[in-house]
């Protein structure tokens, strides 16, 4: 029978990986050796994150197909991978409770493999002279496959196990969770699709309604893996002890909530498996990254890296147009050029010595007029990447300006801001943008541009950065807590940095800037938005660490981005793994 599993991300404390499941674990790997492809340690700010290099997101479907590939092409048997499951979250469970008999241990199991993991857990706990109270949503005889080998085992060392099917074994549940201590969730996996009713919700619920620590096994039960939002009664785990890979309701609000600190365990799955290029969501992490943070070579001058020309400010909105150009000098443009109406030229000019400005003919409000195409036209030649939006005002007059002049444009191109909201009045214009063309859009303004509404561009962020970004052929970033950001080809990054502190006007201004700076540095364009959308985030949580998060303002990112910056350039010349295998949970890289 093929297992269903998943991953999740943990949203407070630490966030761990186990990668090494010891010499006694079948199908395990016992070296340090085994280990070697994963990295160390790294706090965040007030986290440690941690997963596989190039960690994939995967689908339940796709879940569904590694482990029948384990079983069936590497021959891994499925109750191998159910004991490896299993004894990892004893484990897991062992070191957060190292007085682990002196808790009062309850486990809601269903039917299926999950339950099966959960009565593993069980019987490791009653072999270590525990004994958990163990519950089952079924009757014994409705247990199947693998997960009714281990009921067995269970019951043939002695393990009670308790079947909800009458009143008097629902009252003993409520009593035991009263009086719990730990409670490990094993009713649902991964393959949940609707949402838990009957006796399922509400156990669900009585789970919830409990003081103990609550710890789900690979998913918390009631969450659809496969999307964010929440379906129905779920239960709020304290930590998640997840299988092989992430899942979407795993890194994605509002259903990360219910995760809690997450462990991802290793049961054996062979990591080519994960590696499959077919698998094309991934969670960002430093490693996918760090090779574009090379030392420079010695011989390089300001034409290396690039002229980047800003198309960005009106009057009254100077501001954005300035923290655009700033972050872009930070983040290592050689040339940055502002473009801007005349009026506005002198409070940008005086605001940054190293920006250079060019001064457009303008409207009576203040806002670039058609007159300065003829000026764009010549501004383009001999620049290296454009940047469109910051400030820029969606004045009728303006927006004739724009797309008499995006025809021409034949550099790689971002835009942002008023630049997406004037794309938003002529949607039809997004087939028809220069290439490569990245949009960084907040869910408000990408709602303007597809015409959907904000509730719906929330509820499914992912499904359309991917499908937008392949039906128009451009890099498009969905702004937000787990920013997404999704090429071309279908390859989509999931950015686990950045803190509520950044949810303040401009911080968009500094990520266009940086953004477009690493246009011109880094040769892969999706490579280079997804360094950004980090290092971005990275610079928030830096300037949280100092500031606070209710104080941090747009600037203060630009602020700390050579902090942040300066960060990847030390891990890219050579810092060493520092790995243990002894536990066989193992921290890996910061994400």
């Amino acid at each position: 029978m093929v297992r269903k599993s998943g991953l999740g991300l943990g949203k407070r404390g630490e966030v761990k990986a186990e990668v090494s499941m010891g010499q006694d674990a079948p199908g395990g790997q016992s070296s340090p050796e085994s280990i070697r492809n994963y990295h160390e340690k790294t706090t965040v700010c007030d986290k440690i994150i941690v997963g596989r290099p190039k960690m994939k997101v995967l689908t339940a479907s796709e879940m569904k197909e590694i482990d029948r590939r384990t079983i069936e092409e590497v021959g891994l048997p499925g109750p191998v991978l159910m004991e490896n499951a299993g004894r990892q979250i004893f484990r897991a469970i062992s070191q957060r409770f190292p007085n682990l008999k002196e808790e009062r241990i309850v486990i809601v199991a269903g039917k299926g493999n999950n339950g099966g993991d959960g009565l593993v857990v069980g019987r490791y706990l009653f072999n270590h002279g525990i004994s958990p109270q163990v519950f089952l949503l079924s009757s014994k005889a409705e247990v199947k496959g693998d997960a009714a080998v281990n009921l067995r085992v269970a019951e043939n060392i002695g393990l009670k196990i308790i079947e909800l099917l009458e009143p008097k074994a629902w009252q003993a549940l409520s009593r035991t969770l009263n009086q719990a201590t730990i409670v490990v969730d094993a009713i649902f996996g991964t393959g949940l699709e609707k949402p838990a009713a009957g006796f399922y919700a509400q156990a669900i619920e009585m789970i919830n309604r409990s003081r103990a620590f609550k710890v789900a096994v690979d998913i918390p039960s009631g969450l659809s893996s496969d999307t964010s939002q929440i379906i129905g009664p779920a239960v709020k785990a304290d930590l998640t002890v997840t299988l092989a890979a992430p899942k979407i309701a795993h890194v994605l609000p509002p259903a990360e909530d219910f995760v809690g600190e997450v462990l991802v365990a290793d049961i054996g799955i062979p990591p080519a498996l994960l590696a499959d290029k077919k698998l094309r969501i991934e969670l960002l992490e430093k490693v996918n990254i760090l090779s574009s943070f090379r030392p420079r070579k010695k011989d390089s001058h300001k034409g290396t890296y690039g002229h980047l020309l800003v198309l960005a400010g009106s009057l009254g909105k100077t501001g954005a147009a300035i923290m655009a150009a700033r972050a872009a000098l930070k983040a290592g443009a050689g040339l940055v050029t502002v473009a801007t109406p005349q009026s506005c030229l002198p409070i940008i000019a005086r605001s940054t010595m190293e920006i250079m400005t060019e001064p457009l003919p303008e409207t009576a409000e203040g806002t670039l007029a058609p007159e300065a195409l003829p000026r764009l036209k010549e501004l383009i030649q001999g620049k290296d990447a454009l940047l469109i939006g910051p400030g820029l005002s969606t004045h009728p007059a303006t927006a004739r300006l724009l797309f008499s002049f995006l025809p021409l444009v034949n550099l790689p191109c971002l835009i942002d801001a008023d630049g997406l909201n004037i794309l938003a009045q002529q949607p039809e214009w997004l087939q028809r943008l220069p290439k490569p063309c990245v949009l960084t859009p907040h869910p408000g303004e990408l709602a303007r541009l597809t015409g959907k509404s904000t509730a719906d561009i929330l509820g499914q962020r992912l499904k359309l950065a991917q499908e937008l970004a392949q039906k128009y052929k451009l890099i498009l970033v969905v702004k937000g807590h787990r920013t997404i950001i999704s090429g071309s080809d279908g390859q989509v990054f999931i950015n686990p940095t950045g803190n509520p502190g950044m949810a303040t006007g401009g911080t968009g201004d500094v990520l266009s800037g940086l953004a477009a700076s690493f246009l011109l540095q880094i040769a892969n364009p999706l490579l280079a938005v997804a360094a950004a959308v980090y290092i971005h985030g990275l610079s928030g949580d830096l300037a949280r660490e100092k500031l606070g998060e209710r104080a941090l303002v747009a600037g203060d990112l630009i602020r700390f981005l050579p902090a942040a910056i300066k960060l990847m350039e030390d891990a890219a010349r050579g810092e060493k793994p520092s790995l243990s295998a002894e536990s066989g949970l193992v921290p890996l890289s910061s994400l």
